[in-house]
């Protein structure tokens, strides 16, 4: 029986990332940029209001606060006036002369000689002369050319993921498009003579294809692009040349159903002519049975997965998504690993790694992490429980039992919602 390290080894070895290519920003979200983006513009391109105000000169508003007096000793406000006003967009340039002010709006351009604005609330708001109460330095309130980004520096560099971040700052460095790692294409196939799609209704000893549509999910989950085979015929024949189209256009094949017995030798025998697809007993439960092997011309990494839904999402979650997420270029392609206090015991096959449903949750008081394992002894079959887990438990081949309040290793699923 083969370890679990060791077949992650053997399985993500073979992980090829598709050719960079290069795509419009708005369809880069989610992926790996793939190369340092260059700006050949300043950002801002212009000095402009940070806010909604004034355009002066700093030394204009110096004294503004302070004890002003006319000639005859009375206290003063300081004032100037309004000589113009200016939208962001903009492209009438204006220039300030000494003890002016110019009405500005946010991300309007700066007229020229001044070198602060003041914020509304620093004045009385008028419109043809202002009351101004705060004096500002030079530079207050203002976006100066470059502040941002200078010519020649990189504002995404390669390995980044591309977030709404990444799209907005491409935008506004005037890129259009990015060169990306792409989504591993990945190809789900069913088998098995039991099987109907959704849109018929079950016969006697038939049953509903549920493989195709969850691993589906699964692997767009993961980040692949992903095609949907659905249900195929068990013939040699019909199965092969399926197989053999999905090989030229999928970077992974994912095949459920029939991982052991006389039907998985029917399968391998089918796919011989493509390659060698291993079918061995991995030391973990569920879906120790499960089968691998890179087919075709370009050695497409392609799985056998057990038909039991529940056993196939695990080993899709454990072999095949760090597989997609090294194809997608993912430092870290292994889901996140915490600690958790159990609230109740866990029982696990001795000499396999099990990875048990769960519900992790934390302590409203203390703040610990605790874990719930969901379903019973003998129930790994039922997918209900699955779709009410947060993570998988972690258990060592060597643990049979755990007691409530023991800490354990747990695997942190994806949030849904």
């Amino acid at each position: 029986m083969r370890s679990v390290e060791d077949q992650q080894i053997k399985v993500t070895a073979a992980a090829v990332a598709p050719r960079p290519v290069r795509v419009a920003i708005a369809e880069a979200q989610g992926l790996l940029c793939a190369e340092d983006v260059v700006t050949e513009l300043p950002l801002p391109g212009f000095d402009q209001a940070a806010i909604d105000g004034y355009a002066v000169r700093s030394v204009d508003v110096a004294a503004a606060g302070t004890d002003l007096r006319d000639g005859e000793g009375k206290l003063v406000d300081l004032t100037l006036p309004v000589v113009g006003e200016v939208a962001a967009g903009s492209r009438q340039p204006i220039r300030l002369q000494p003890r002016q002010t110019v009405r500005v709006d946010t991300g309007a351009p700066l007229p020229t000689l001044a070198d602060a604005v003041l914020p509304l609330e620093f004045t009385d708001g008028g419109r043809a002369r202002i009351k101004v109460y705060e004096p500002v330095r030079s530079g207050d309130y203002v976006r100066r050319i470059g502040d941002d980004v200078q010519p020649g520096d990189i504002a995404v560099r390669a390995g980044t993921i591309i977030g709404a971040a990444q799209v907005g700052l491409l935008a506004a460095v005037g890129r259009d498009k990015v060169l990306v790692h792409p989504r591993p294409r990945l190809s789900v196939i069913s088998i098995g003579g039991e099987l109907v799609d959704i849109d018929r209704k079950p016969g006697p000893g038939q049953v509903f294809d549920v493989n195709s549509y969850a691993l589906a999910a699964a692997a767009r989950d993961a980040g692949a692009d992903v095609n949907r085979v659905g249900i195929v015929s068990g013939d040699p024949k019909a199965l092969r040349d399926v197989v053999e189209g999905q090989l030229v256009r999928s970077e992974v094949v994912v095949i459920a159903g029939a991982a052991g017995g006389a039907a998985c030798e029917q399968i391998k025998e089918a796919l011989s002519g493509l390659g060698e697809l291993e079918v061995d007993r991995i030391a973990m439960h569920p879906g120790s049975v499960q089968g691998f092997g890179r087919l075709g011309r370009d050695e497409v990494p392609t799985f056998l997965l057990p038909s039991n839904p529940v056993g196939a999402l695990v080993v899709f979650e454990v072999m095949v998504r760090p597989l997609i997420r090294i194809a997608l270029g993912r430092r870290h392609p292994m889901r996140r690993i915490v600690q958790a206090r159990t609230i109740m015991p866990v029982v696990s096959m001795p000499g396999r790694r099990g990875y048990l449903r769960a519900q992790l949750m934390r302590d409203e008081q203390t703040g610990e992490l605790l874990v719930q394992p969901l379903g019973a002894n003998g129930s790994a079959h039922l997918l209900s429980t699955l779709a009410e887990a947060n993570s998988l438990i972690v258990v060592d081949p060597e643990v049979t039992e755990v007691r409530t309040g023991d800490e354990v290793q747990v695997a942190f699923l994806a949030q849904r919602g």
